[in-house]
């Protein structure tokens, strides 16, 4: 993510571990993340604001609240801000449970920095792409997949920089045609501009990485 796009995203910590909390919270924020965190699941719901983008990073054992139960709870309201768990307990069950429950990354203490890192920021782009109306990573590589050989020959050119005019003459196409096609990748991956298709294809890449990670 750039920094300007760093700067419409919250990362929201919940973990009752004070030093945990200070901990993230300092890494992140020294990573150009904004950061607000809160000791206890139920803090959170009170004081959150559900309308900005990002993700949440949150234990599972803790008092009152568990994380299990304020996944459940996020759920109920029809919140998809995108959840990391981040525990010293967990196990197979209970990472399954999560994902079961729509959990973007189940990740275990003590965890590796850059790891933790690159799963917030797969999360809030696709927390982005979401609230600006565009595709997730996995949305925008399902829409790669249905892409017609034509299509995808032709966003392959796109990408190149290449021009309807130049991209025509490649083809032996006529230019209306290589627009019709145009028109249709960009209506696929929900984009407006060629930027914005840069951005969804950059979404797609690091989401298939992430998934090759796994």
């Amino acid at each position: 993510m750039t920094e300007d796009e760093k700067q419409k995203v919250l990362i929201r910590i919940v973990d009752d571990d004070q030093a945990v909390r200070d901990g993230s919270e300092f890494m992140l924020s020294c990573k150009g993340w904004k950061v607000k965190s809160y000791a206890s699941a139920r803090d959170f719901l009170v004081s959150d604001t559900p309308s900005v983008p990002g993700c949440l990073v949150l234990d599972i054992r803790m008092p009152g609240m568990s994380g299990f139960e304020l996944q459940d709870e996020m759920r109920k309201r029809g919140s998809t801000l995108p959840i990391i768990f981040l525990t010293g307990h967990g196990d197979i069950h209970a990472a399954i449970r999560t994902f079961k429950r729509g959990a973007a990354d189940f990740l275990l203490k003590p965890v590796d920095n850059a790891k933790l890192l690159r799963a917030i920021e797969r999360s809030a782009a696709d927390s982005l792409a979401r609230s600006d109306g565009g595709l997730t990573g996995t949305e925008a590589l399902d829409a790669l997949k249905e892409m017609s050989d034509r299509e995808t020959e032709i966003l392959g050119l796109i990408r190149e920089g290449m021009q309807n005019r130049t991209i025509a003459e490649r083809l032996s196409l006529s230019e209306r045609t290589v627009q019709g096609h145009r028109n249709n990748i960009y209506h696929k991956l929900r984009v407006h501009t060629e930027a914005e298709l840069l951005t969804c294809l950059a979404r797609a890449e690091e989401r298939q990485a992430a998934d090759q990670e796994i």
